[in-house]
Formats: structure tokens, sequence, C-alpha cells
């Protein structure tokens, strides 16, 4: 058996919805997964990235998205939880205002309102965004 050079590490390419309130992001748990993420998920083809994060924000917490305030606030790199070694995520974070009452929905089993000193109850790249809103006095 011959050895084929090694690959360069897969990239996740996901997109999320970042809501804050009093301090605090809205993270949300799947169904066996230890931590927390933002709601989101992957694009569909031919998907744009608002349509996408209106869909995975209907889906997963059951809100409209309303069109025109959509705002990228952050592209986010960092390790993926839950993947195969070597494996990354890039997070394209965006904040929209939205109509309806947060819950959850579909997928998600549980949701939370998370602070600075609770973020090691995310994945790493939500940490991540969690440090950054929390160096801007958004989250504390």
């Amino acid at each position: 058996m011959s050895s084929t050079p090694s690959s360069p590490p897969a990239v996740i390419d996901a997109l999320a919805w970042v809501h804050v309130r009093e301090g605090r992001l809205l993270c949300v748990r799947t169904e066996g997964v230890d931590l927390f993420y933002l709601p989101g998920g992957k694009r569909e083809p031919g998907e744009s990235d608002e349509a996408a994060v209106a869909r995975e924000a209907r889906e997963e917490v059951s809100v409209v998205l309303r069109p025109g305030t959509f705002r990228r606030i952050a592209v986010i790199e960092e390790a993926a939880h839950a993947q195969a070694p070597g494996t990354r995520v890039r997070l394209s974070c965006h904040t929209a205002e939205h109509d309806g009452e947060i819950r959850v929905d579909n997928e998600i089993a549980d949701l939370a309102w998370i602070g600075f000193a609770e973020r090691e109850r995310c994945a790493p790249a939500v940490r991540r965004l969690i440090e950054l809103l929390h160096a801007e006095g958004t989250v504390r």
C-alpha cells in the first residue's frame, strides 16, 4: 500500500445568527452534543448568506429574521468541535433583528444565554466570538 501525500485540513463553511440580550449570547445545543453552538449551519446550494442564516434561525429557534437588518460582524476560523482531527470551521457571524419568540425547535435540545464567564460551555469558534464581543463590551 503506498502512502498518499497528506491533504490540507478540511474546512467547514458555516453561518450563524448572533443574538445578544442583556449582555448574554444566545447559544443552542443539539441532542447528544456536549457543547453549545450558535443557531446556524451550512448553506444549501445556491443559498445566499442572508437566506441561510434566516433559514437556520427559523429551523432552530423558531424566529423570523427581518430582511434588511442583516449585518456580518465577524468571520471566525477555529478548530471544529466533534470533527476529525485537524478539521477547522470558518464561521460567518451575522446579526439581524427578529420577529417571534425564541424557543427550541427541530434538532435543538436546549438553549442557553451564555456570558463571558460561561464561555467554556461553548464550541471553540463560539468561545472566540464571545471573547471578541466581550472585548467590545457587548457580552458581559
